[in-house]
């Protein structure tokens, strides 16, 4: 049996990869989610329709998406460090470029392409493929929470941020303390440079060429339904972060309710990602992602039917944090135990891919159907039924490794 790789890190250096893993998360994960509260100041400010600017968001989650897998594999080849500098700089280039977007095409490219690709090779996918290969097995689905609830405090203190900072200094100043906030990523990623090495996990069915693990993937029925289902919550996160604060603001309220909103569902996130870690080492991680995507669609349901007051908004705010990305450390933990860490930034890319693709519909058409019809109706009926159709494809996926990883070494 071949030993692991002495470059694989060990304990003492995982406290200081847990942390500035955690603060990356924060950092690349708060710009994106606070991107609704730039809704309005934008459109109103070039004059743009509202589809213009959901497009621009839109494009950045599906390249956010397209991107993910050619990170993963950057990352898994020449290192977590060298792939999130370089996404760092596309990123501040964008929120730069943002400032002084005159036209739809100028925004789609800053706010589209630069930040999506950005966001790609330098958020919180990397940081837990870099969890992955550090921690043991019986670690990752906590490292996993913790990892994805750092990206929710990020959300629940970028909006308030943000809502402050446009209040005070406006829109374009904003962005440019976003850009500097984002500039600091390369030097916390400094703690988890590096790359997969052959691990205890693998050594006893030979290391894996990069192709074959993809083809293996793709020929696994559990790894195609949890991709397909992991649309579903691309399109519910994607269609809410951007498009609630201005539905608020329809609704009769003061933009500041569609800051808190956004913030308080990054708050709740945090609990709801910690719990999903803890309770995905203990129970199956199937069932409980069919569940989180049977409560979105019961939460989004009542708020529609209930009147929208600031008690209802809140509510739902709460609600929805707790079952937000609560999905990931369970759909990243069944990556894992299925193909283990070797290829995790990768795999978990292409699933990540189909999320953004959902992201991409759920933005897109927020904004076209309410051009449209001059409401959000369809679009949150459109969400009810995505989530129970979710519920339905996860419950039959396996959670156990591929037969590779299963077989006995040769005596």
């Amino acid at each position: 049996m071949t030993a692991p790789s002495a470059h694989v890190r060990q304990g003492p250096n995982i406290p200081l990869i847990i942390i500035c893993g955690c603060l990356i998360a924060l950092i690349s994960f708060g710009p994106r989610s606070a991107m609704g509260l730039f809704f309005q100041p934008m459109t109103d400010a070039r004059d743009w329709s509202r589809e213009i600017f959901a497009l621009a968001i839109a494009i950045q989650n599906l390249v956010w998406g397209i991107g993910q897998p050619f990170a993963g594999m950057m990352a898994d080849r020449y290192g977590t460090w060298k792939t999130m500098t370089f996404g760092s700089v596309l990123y501040v280039v964008g929120l730069l470029l943002m400032v002084d977007a005159q036209s739809a095409v100028a925004l789609h490219i800053s706010a589209g392409v630069l930040i999506g690709l950005g966001i790609a090779f330098s958020s919180f996918s990397l940081v837990l493929a870099a969890f992955g290969r550090s921690v043991s097995a019986e670690q990752r689905s906590l490292a996993f929470g913790i990892g994805t609830a750092s990206g929710s405090l990020g959300q629940f203190l970028f909006a308030p941020l943000g809502g402050a900072l446009l209040a005070n200094v406006g829109w374009q100043q904003t962005l440019i303390i976003f850009a500097g906030l984002v500039a600091l990523v390369p030097l916390l990623a400094v703690a988890l440079r590096g790359k997969p090495q052959q691990t205890a996990e693998t050594a006893q069915t030979g290391d894996q060429k990069l192709t074959d693990a993809i083809s293996e993937a793709f020929g696994t029925r559990g790894f195609i339904l949890l991709t397909i289902g992991f649309f579903v919550c691309g399109f519910h996160v994607a269609f809410i972060t951007v498009h609630l604060p201005p539905f608020i603001v329809d609704s009769g309220l003061d933009l500041s309710w569609g800051a808190w909103a956004i913030a308080l569902i990054g708050l709740f996130n945090i609990v709801g990602s910690l719990a999903s870690g803890y309770g995905g080492g203990r129970y199956s991680k199937p069932i409980l992602l069919s569940l989180i995507y049977l409560g979105r669609s019961i939460a989004i349901l009542a708020f529609i039917m209930l009147p929208i007051t600031p008690a209802t908004v809140l509510i739902f705010s709460a609600v929805m944090g707790l079952l937000w990305l609560s999905t990931i450390p369970l759909t990243s933990g069944l990556v894992a135990v299925m193909f283990g860490p070797r290829y995790m930034a990768t795999l978990f890319g292409f699933v990540f891919l189909s999320h953004q693709i959902g992201a991409f519909l759920g933005v897109w058409l927020g904004g076209k159907l309410y051009d449209d019809t001059g409401s959000y109706d369809a679009i949150w009926w459109c969400g009810i039924v995505l989530g129970v159709l979710a519920a339905i494809i996860h419950w039959p996926i396996q959670e156990r490794p591929v037969p590779r990883l299963t077989q006995q070494p040769a005596e």
